[in-house]
């Protein structure tokens, strides 16, 4: 395979597993059409796609929200033109491990919630649950549709040195970033039209589909056409755009807290033609917001009154309330545990060491080489309020040790892992950038389905580990090679291609998922004979 003058300066990072270049600095052979494809093409050429990107974002308002920045709110989401690329052997074991995790924390929400038996049994601690400010109280032994409780998820995946991979984090509550993941890949289509085909890249335009039948399995009036809403705070909030793009791409209504109204305990939505009843509520909008009667009474985001309509099972509301206590980075550690419990299976996928700051063993040891530490806030998002110990001043770490002081309880630590790298177009050549990876799985009354790929973020500036958008991160777009054959890799797989009928903006799916998607609580055997309550 002939390589250009753009490999050249690449220089794989020393200790970091590349996503292109294997130990002996040969390509991998999952890389090797779309580098036959570039070394083609001019330094002109792919300046060309590199500007017509940015001009199609550009154009469609492709955007997000920094709030600390001094430049503006809204910024253009930065977007490398060079796909990370993941094998079909990779994905399934990825896609394997979600499901396994998924299903666990479902069955601890439904858990913590009603009989409680993990904190009886002594796996979680009491303390982490009633101390975490998502536990809600109000959700205390409400039922929700098929015991669901997470029915959108993303899951921040990340690469150590020797290619492990590892769950950074899960993002239970409100994940957003998908619509990314959707405009990347039309982006993809138009930079590199001839090249997804040869190289049998999996689709990610199910994902509005998908989302969309399970939004109407959810409804609980047993019509034909349910009325289904996407809740957005509205244009100030920092996915906006998402919320538009979502709403679009599954025909259904837009509406902020103010377009709806709660009578009788039922929801309704204002129209020109009267009160039209809410069916489901895809709602973008945090707990704390949702309902000023029940939660902040200063809230003008929410609903009044929306607590209660729910709690009779007026309306389904995804992701349910409360799912926050499943994803505090406080009970992250206690995923594992909850999988042998839950599942009696061993993970799939491993948990980043972590060390709780509330432990006072653990706080001495993080003291002492916080240096070698990442600390994080255990509420804490979109890469904010972290202290990167090998990146700090001496006086940051200082400050930060008093933080952490007053409430040790709210920090993590982690040790500095070192995130994959895959080759991005920086300046007219390729240079390694680190990147991690956030799948989005939809579960659904059918089971877990997850759309091939995910949204690769990317740290675009030299030698940093932050991927995070509102930290100078990025995106590319993720491949999933389906059906190919690969040699060396001993890798064939084959590819059912789904038929979807689009009729105007709405999308309905056809088929069933496959028999090995279905994964339902109540076909998960409890490991002691008293947890047959939680199904």
């Amino acid at each position: 395979m002939q390589e250009s003058a753009y490999f050249d300066k690449y220089n794989p990072i020393n200790g970091v597993w590349d996503e292109m270049y294997g130990a002996d600095a040969s390509v991998r052979a999952h890389y090797r059409k779309v580098i036959e494809y570039i070394s083609g093409e001019s330094a002109d050429d792919l300046n060309k796609k590199e500007e017509l990107a940015k001009r199609l974002f550009m154009s469609q308002g492709i955007t997000f929200t920094v709030y600390n920045s001094g430049e503006g709110i809204e910024k253009i989401f930065p977007f490398d033109i060079i796909p990370r690329i993941i094998t079909a052997e990779e994905w399934a074991f990825v896609e394997k491990g979600i499901k396994q995790r998924l299903t666990a924390l479902n069955l601890f929400l439904k858990d913590v919630y009603h009989n409680q038996f993990i904190i009886k049994d002594g796996i979680v601690p009491i303390d982490i649950i009633y101390s975490c400010p998502h536990f809600l109280r109000e959700m205390y032994q409400l039922q929700v549709p098929y015991d669901i409780y997470v029915h959108i998820s993303g899951i921040d995946i990340i690469r150590d040195h020797d290619g492990t991979f590892y769950v950074l984090e899960d993002n239970l509550r409100t994940p957003s970033g998908v619509s990314y993941m959707l405009e990347n890949r039309e982006i993809t289509k138009r930079l590199f039209p001839d090249l997804l085909p040869q190289c049998g890249v999996r689709s990610v335009t199910e994902y509005p589909t998908i989302l969309y039948k399970n939004l109407l399995a959810l409804s609980p009036r047993q019509i034909h056409n349910p009325t289904i809403v996407l809740l957005t705070p509205g244009i100030y909030n920092s996915a906006y755009f998402e919320h538009t793009t979502l709403a679009r791409l599954m025909g259904v209504e837009l509406v902020e807290g103010r377009d709806l109204v709660v009578n009788n305990h039922k929801v309704y939505m204002k129209t020109t033609t009267g009160l039209q009843q809410v069916d489901v509520i895809y709602r973008r909008v945090d707990d704390e917001y949702l309902d000023p009667l029940v939660f902040n009474p200063g809230s003008m985001l929410g609903v009044a009154g929306i607590m209660g309509a729910y709690r009779k099972g007026n309306v389904a509301i995804v992701n349910a309330v409360g799912t926050g206590v499943a994803d505090d980075k406080a009970v992250y550690v206690y995923v594992p545990d909850m999988i042998k419990y839950y599942l009696n299976e061993e993970p799939l996928l491993k948990n980043v060491p972590t060390l709780q700051l509330g432990n006072m063993d653990e706080r001495a040891h993080v003291f002492e080489n916080i240096n070698k530490m990442v600390i994080k806030k255990t509420n804490g998002s979109g890469g904010y309020g972290m202290l990167m110990g090998h990146a700090s001043t001496e006086q940051e770490i200082e400050d930060y040790k008093i933080e952490i002081l007053k409430e040790p309880r709210n920090f993590i630590a982690q040790p500095t892992i070192s995130l994959s790298a895959a080759p991005c177009y920086m300046h007219g050549e390729l240079q390694p950038r680190r990147v991690d990876l956030r799948p989005y799985a939809l579960y659904g009354p059918a089971g877990i389905e997850i759309v091939p790929g995910g949204l690769t973020r990317v740290a675009l500036k030299e030698g940093s580990l932050v991927v995070n958008s509102s930290q100078g991160g990025g995106s590319k777009d993720t491949w999933v090679l389906g059906a190919a054959e690969v040699k060396g890799d001993r890798l064939k797989v084959k590819v059912e291609l789904k038929t979807e009928e689009v009729k105007g903006e709405r999308l309905k799916a056809k088929g069933e998922p496959k028999a090995e998607e279905k994964v339902k609580p109540e076909s998960v055997q409890p490991k002691k004979e008293r947890k047959k309550q939680l199904f």
